[in-house]
């Protein structure tokens, strides 16, 4: 059996007729056929032909076969974002009249997605805090038809009960997706524990280099039928270009999560050891790292305001996992439109930062936050 780090830069499956050593990019809208006996072909069983890329591409299906191989998953579709990913997953499985279990720390854009979509889709959606299974497992009832949640929660790290979770969830004959996003399957396989569909937004760590939006789904191979269905129907497909670049940029997953979690982890003790400071980061995901996300929370003694202001070379964006060390400001992005008493509830205060730690040296990253600290300091 093939390493984890040589899945990660070959592909088991050639689909390159030229041989390159690079996989050429299919910028096509469509594919051609010589008669019309040479056009049915492609609708028979087992056929490995493209007809038009909104049904399918040969750099989109590397895409997806590449992460399902990852995942130790049999099947896989891409998408054009996690978001889409997480989409075509739900509508896979769940119908109008049925409900879905999700945790109530969830991300906020999913948060927003089953709160204002799915219910106008007459899904109901029911939270539970995944913090206390108890309450998860109390929740099923007979119209539920499908739990929901995240491997590492955002921002606050919560790392996920996932095989407790699939055993509730086996118990009441339900499936389950998870959002693997922040683990990756470097550190956290989701599927081979026993989860139905995993998701990527793969715009993330799977990319890696800030320059795709993308989304990979993988699973049981007839949800994945039915969700690549979805995909098609919705137009949610990823075009061949950044597909090409999300499968470049995943070639270098292992080296670079190995990195940016040794980062994490150095930046995550320096954290601690700062008064008024309270750090946010998962120490149970895997005995070799915990991946690369590290948040904290200010508390009065410091300006939040000020250390945004003097965090140097480190970009304020929305997003996370590039190469580069960057922090976002939850409340007043990713969790900026969930109610007021949840984000109290959930911590989810002025104070709070999170940081994707980058492949930087861990100095460098120190003495910024050191400097940050220091301006902002109320004096």
């Amino acid at each position: 059996m093939k390493s984890f780090d040589w899945k990660v830069v070959h592909d088991a499956t050639n689909h390159n007729a030229e041989e390159s050593k690079s996989t050429p990019i299919y910028q096509t809208s469509a594919f051609s056929f010589s008669n019309l006996d040479d056009l049915e072909t492609y609708f028979q069983p087992e056929n490995e032909r493209y007809m038009y890329s909104r049904y399918g591409n040969p750099n989109s299906d590397q895409l997806a076969r590449k992460v399902s191989e990852l995942e130790g998953a049999p099947a896989g579709v891409a998408s054009s974002s996690g978001m889409s990913a997480i989409m075509a997953g739900v509508l896979s499985v769940v119908k109008p009249g049925e409900a879905v279990i999700i945790p109530e720390d969830v991300y906020g854009g999913t948060y927003d997605l089953f709160h204002q979509f799915f219910q106008e889709w007459q899904v109901e959606v029911v939270t539970a805090s995944f913090g206390d299974l108890s309450e998860l497992e109390n929740k099923i009832n007979d119209r539920v038809a499908l739990i929901y949640t995240e491997s590492v929660t955002n921002p606050l790290l919560r790392v996920e009960q996932v095989e407790s979770v699939i055993e509730i969830a086996r118990k009441h004959h339900l499936p389950v997706m998870i959002d693997n996003t922040f683990a990756t399957p470097y550190f956290l396989k989701p599927y081979e524990l026993g989860a139905d569909l995993v998701i990527h937004s793969a715009t993330k760590y799977i990319g890696g280099h800030s320059d795709v939006t993308a989304g990979v789904l993988v699973g049981d191979e007839e949800l994945i039928a039915r969700a690549k269905k979805k995909v098609i129907q919705l137009g949610m497909n990823i075009s061949p270009f950044e597909s090409w670049l999300t499968v470049r940029g995943l070639k270098t997953l292992s080296v670079r999560m190995e990195q940016q979690s040794a980062n994490a982890r150095a930046i995550a003790s320096f954290m601690e050891e700062q008064p008024g400071v309270r750090v946010y980061y998962p120490k149970t995901l895997a005995a070799y790292g915990n991946g690369a996300m590290v948040s904290f929370e200010l508390d009065e003694r410091y300006d939040v305001h000020t250390f945004f202001k003097h965090l140097d070379w480190i970009k304020i964006v929305p997003t996370l996992a590039g190469v580069e060390t960057t922090v976002s400001y939850p409340l007043k992005t990713s969790h900026r439109s969930l109610p007021e008493y949840l984000q109290e509830k959930l911590g989810i205060t002025a104070g709070v930062v999170r940081m994707s730690v980058g492949l930087e040296g861990e100095k460098d990253i120190i003495h910024t936050l050191q400097a940050a600290l220091q301006a902002a300091e109320k004096k």
